[in-house]
């Protein structure tokens, strides 16, 4: 299974009495939103699904992709990790799936699927993870096919 997880673009900070799922993107997020979705929009197979957080600096982040997308509640800011590999399906499902969401919850998820030692793993605003799951002689093994931030695309 192919699992690609796109942390939302860069976002204002919330101003007084503001909830964090209404926070806008900046006009720099919007320009890495545009730079990724591109290269995303290249490199996606074919029926791959697309699940996005409701807060809407996320949504405003997938729809620079120009695809249909699901918003699940499981992938808002406060969702753990198992929450989000559970509504992708890890490992199990046969179609790739492409998350928008939230640090720490995609950090937490990518140190849980690498082994790492770590509690999270940082990732940066508007980059990509791609992982990949494979079985070799019985065991279930995560691999990185890349790692992308909209400032080197």
């Amino acid at each position: 299974m192919d699992l690609i997880l796109w942390r939302h673009a860069e976002a204002h900070e919330a101003v007084d009495g503001q909830l964090d799922m209404d926070r806008a993107l900046t006009p720099r997020g919007d320009k890495q939103a545009a730079r990724m979705a591109a290269w995303l929009d290249r490199q996606l197979p074919d029926g791959v699904r697309v699940l996005c957080s409701p807060a809407r600096r996320c949504e405003q982040t997938v729809k620079a992709l120009g695809r249909k997308y699901k918003l699940r509640a499981e992938l808002a800011p406060d969702g753990a990790a198992q929450d989000l590999l559970g509504v992708a399906g890890w490992p199990s499902n046969k179609m790739p799936v492409l998350v928008v969401g939230h640090q720490p919850t995609l950090g937490q998820a990518i140190s849980q699927l690498l082994g790492l030692q770590l509690p999270e793993c940082p990732v940066r605003k508007g980059a990509v993870w791609w992982l990949r799951s494979r079985e070799r002689e019985g065991v279930l093994q995560t691999v990185i096919v890349t790692v992308q931030t909209p400032d080197l695309l």
